[in-house]
């Protein structure tokens, strides 16, 4: 059978368009061509029906304005529409721009004096806000690959511990350290400081991972001479015309580690002995006392290097120390020598026990916004006085048991020897500088801002009858304002000039008779005396802060072009 053959169209060969997957079957038309105008070319551009022009209060994107109207309900609000990502929102517009944060003439352009002391340069960046902080000026020149992040945190970190361990304040320390890295030209970098621990975290741009590296402090221990030569190391890098590589810092901090206390332990000692013997002239007493004072405050200082070798803690060093001078006050007192003041020698020991400088430190701290530190200084305070409390009530009651007929209302001083007052107090300071082993370049000017604070106190309090708390806090201002200014001139740090020289401030007296009324059971009288102690204390304290604040309104301020204000230490509140 042949099969039928159909017309010359049937017998034309199929083509390769009749075999593509994407011609469209037999009896389906081709769609008609859009136009361009359909296919927007650019994903940014704004869909048909919305508009970019502002809209006024109260109404909502332009879709929603348009399907409002063409159901005849009128113009929508804001709240029955739903805003589009493409449209402005209402309030912004070219007419009525929105309030700026920002003022019209933009932020002021903060530029750090040259002038002005490392110090005060860093204090004034570490109370700005992060934001507003100048881009750091590199003053050692790093490598070529960028500063070392991880050895330069590490050597700021050993600065910071080597100066919190001296007594530093923690304001002063996050200062230091802040100096440091921006010397070296690390940026966004916040230092934290609290009493036992350091650290110190950078983040090098937004995107990456911050750094953190912390120190622990385990020991303190006063050496003023150290203390002076750390901020001398902060000094030569922050320092322009000083180049300080790392491994130079490195080997001075290694170099200022190593170094023996300039004073020997006998020597300490001995100091100890005159500065109690010092203070129970101060206080009326004689030749004689002064002697029984210095012996107790020696014996005292033995056994409390005795207990400190063998491993006890601070508090019975302190428990111990307080024990031989109110042992000998108490056995002056049985012997019945007429011409000896047990009262003074007692007073003489425990002014050489008194921790003034910590009380000082944590006051600081606490006025400058370090609550934890401050919080931390003061219980450190307390435990310590506790401790000098204990040896002391311990010896008066042993005493009273024995017949020790102890007159708590020998409190006169006498009045007729200002000369001997002075020079007294002078010696006490001279003493107390070389128990802080303060560089011998320092005692001269310790020792004259003690004598004037005396000569302060007794024209205030004695001639012309003001309150001594009063009196006190007005010389220990001037302590405190000379001391910062000795500092400034000396580029150096400010305790070597203000911790000794409030030494013949501290409350002895006070705490004697306090302790000695609570030994006889008159817990009222003791109380109010241990009352008045405090409150000196604290005078002595705000005092000192008071008047380095007063130091630095006669120092430029190193802050922003064209008169700014210096910013406070306050972190908690807004003004």
């Amino acid at each position: 059978m042949v099969a039928e053959t159909g017309g010359p169209e049937d017998q034309k060969p199929q083509s390769d368009e009749a075999r593509s997957a994407f011609v469209p079957p037999a009896g389906v038309g081709r769609p008609t061509p859009a136009s361009d105008d359909d296919h927007p070319t650019s994903e940014f551009a704004v869909p048909a029906g919305l508009t970019t022009e502002p809209q006024g209060p109260g109404t909502g994107s332009a879709s929603g304005a348009a399907s409002g109207s063409g159901s005849g309900s009128g113009p929508a609000t804001g709240s029955d529409t739903v805003g589009s990502a493409f449209a402005p929102p209402s309030t912004h517009g070219d007419r009525q721009p929105p309030p700026a944060f920002t003022p019209a003439h933009g932020s002021p352009m903060i530029r750090l004096t040259k002038e002005a002391p490392w110090q005060d340069r860093m204090r004034t960046m570490l109370r700005m806000p992060v934001a507003e902080r100048p881009a750091p000026e590199p003053v050692q020149k790093p490598d070529e690959a960028g500063p070392a992040v991880p050895r330069v945190l590490d050597l700021t970190l050993r600065i910071g511990e080597l100066l919190l361990s001296g007594g530093e304040g923690a304001e002063d320390v996050e200062a230091a350290m802040f100096a440091v890295t921006r010397s070296y030209g690390l940026d966004r970098c916040e230092p934290t400081v609290t009493f036992t621990l350091l650290s110190i975290s950078h983040q090098p741009s937004l995107v990456e991972d911050p750094v953190t590296a912390s120190r622990t402090v385990r020991r303190r221990g006063t050496d003023y001479t150290r203390l002076a030569a750390v901020f001398r190391l902060v000094d030569d890098i922050t320092t322009e015309d000083v180049e300080v590589s790392l491994e130079d810092a490195y080997r001075r901090l290694a170099e200022i580690r190593r170094n023996r206390h300039p004073y020997s332990g006998w020597v300490l000692t001995l100091a100890g002995g005159g500065l109690a013997g010092a203070a129970s002239v101060l206080v009326g007493g004689g030749p004689l006392v002064f002697l029984v004072a210095a012996a107790g405050a020696m014996l005292g200082d033995r056994l409390a290097w005795l207990c400190a070798g063998r491993g006890l803690p601070e508090f019975y060093q302190f428990v111990v120390a307080a024990m031989p001078p109110a042992a000998l006050g108490v056995a002056l007192t049985l012997t019945h020598w007429s011409d000896v003041r047990p009262s003074a020698v007692i007073t003489g020991g425990l002014f050489a026990l008194l921790p003034g400088r910590a009380l000082v430190a944590g006051v600081q701290d606490g006025l400058t916004g370090f609550y934890i530190t401050a919080a931390a200084r003061l219980l450190e305070v307390m435990y310590l006085f506790i401790g000098i409390v204990v040896g002391v009530l311990l010896v008066l009651y042993l005493g009273l048991q024995l017949g020790a007929q102890l007159n708590p209302e020998a409190r006169f001083i006498a009045h007729d020897r200002p000369v001997v007052q002075i020079l007294a107090s002078m010696a006490l300071c001279l003493a107390f500088a070389i128990l802080l082993q303060q560089d011998r370049s320092t005692v001269l000017a310790v020792t004259l801002n003690g004598g004037v604070a005396w000569v302060i106190y007794g024209a205030m309090a004695r001639t012309g009858n003001i309150s001594p708390v009063v009196a006190t806090a007005t010389a220990a201002g001037l302590v405190g304002l000379f001391g910062q200014l000795l500092s400034r001139y000396r580029n150096t740090s400010s305790l070597p000039f203000i911790t000794a020289a409030i030494g013949p401030l501290l409350p002895g007296s006070a705490t004697y008779f306090g302790l000695l009324g609570m030994a006889q059971g008159n817990v009222n009288a003791g109380l109010a005396s241990l009352s008045t102690a405090v409150a000196t204390a604290l005078a002595i304290a705000i005092g000192v802060n008071l008047g380095s604040e007063i130091s630095r309104l006669f120092m430029r301020v190193p802050g922003a072009v064209g008169g700014a204000t210096r910013s406070a230490a306050k972190r908690t509140r807004g003004f």
